[in-house]
């Protein structure tokens, strides 16, 4: 069944709106009617099946007929901090891991970042980026929207690792000399009390990898670095590849 992300201000307690995109895909696209139904989304974890009452290409009404309870996140809230890689393998990242359950996404500036950033244009590209979340976000059903940050240089970025429990510094040098991510999360979920919904950091690096004063700047600043295994992984695999170990570890894959 469609989802739609739809603003606070526009669901009530018995009623809901579409506006703008969502109504006119939900018109033109879906060829919705009076009658047909769709889930509610308020991006805060509420959602709602709701049954049309008028639709036209600008506005869409509907009841609210039930309030839905199934649970579509991740307890580990997890952010994926990318460094900009080349082309739209960002668009990538966000679009991929917005499916696989990651809660927010902080693109940042290292030392062998290749793009030309161009800061006049960041608000342009960070209105695709929260378009292409919300986006895969309606497609995988989850109930919150993730959030884009703005692009970060590296010095901002190690001063944010101290807002989460864990950081994990993807450093391919920890996978050759065998330091894997599966003892650092096993530790880690060892020591979580139950119920608990820590705050993970995952950092990636561009094309090119982190340096060494980089990765020794990380672990100063408490990231723990790691190794994604014996291979190596491109930029726009490896946040995806952790965030599958991440889901893993956290239950969320239940008895598999």
């Amino acid at each position: 069944m469609q989802r739609y992300f739809v603003p606070p201000a526009l669901m009530g307690q018995q009623s809901v709106m579409l506006e703008g995109d969502d109504a006119r895909h939900a018109a033109a696209v879906m060829r919705s009617k009076p009658g047909d139904c769709f889930i509610a989304c308020d991006g805060c974890g509420r959602d709602v099946l709701a049954k049309i009452t008028s639709i036209d290409k600008e506005t869409v009404k509907a009841d609210i007929i039930e309030t839905l309870s199934r649970r579509a996140e991740m307890a580990w809230k997890v952010t994926v901090a990318q460094s900009l890689p080349k082309g739209d393998k960002l668009e990538t990242v966000i679009q991929k891991g917005a499916e696989a359950g990651a809660a927010a996404f902080r693109p940042f500036l290292s030392h062998r970042t290749v793009v030309q950033y161009d800061e006049r244009k960041e608000a342009k590209r960070i209105d695709r980026w929260r378009k292409i979340a919300k986006e895969a976000a309606e497609q995988s059903h989850r109930s919150i929207i993730p959030s884009i940050e703005a692009v970060a240089t590296w010095k901002a970025m190690l001063a944010l690792f101290a807002e989460y429990e864990l950081v994990l510094f993807c450093y391919e040098e920890e996978g050759r000399s065998g330091g894997g991510l599966k003892d650092i999360l096993s530790g880690f979920k060892a020591s979580l009390p139950d119920s608990a919904e820590p705050r993970i950091l995952i950092v990636v690096g561009p094309e090119g990898g982190f340096t060494q004063q980089e990765a020794d700047q990380a672990a100063s600043s408490g990231a723990k670095l790691v190794g994604l295994g014996t291979r190596i992984l491109r930029t726009e695999t490896a946040a995806l590849y952790a965030l599958a170990c991440l889901a893993y570890e956290s239950g969320e894959l239940g008895g598999i």
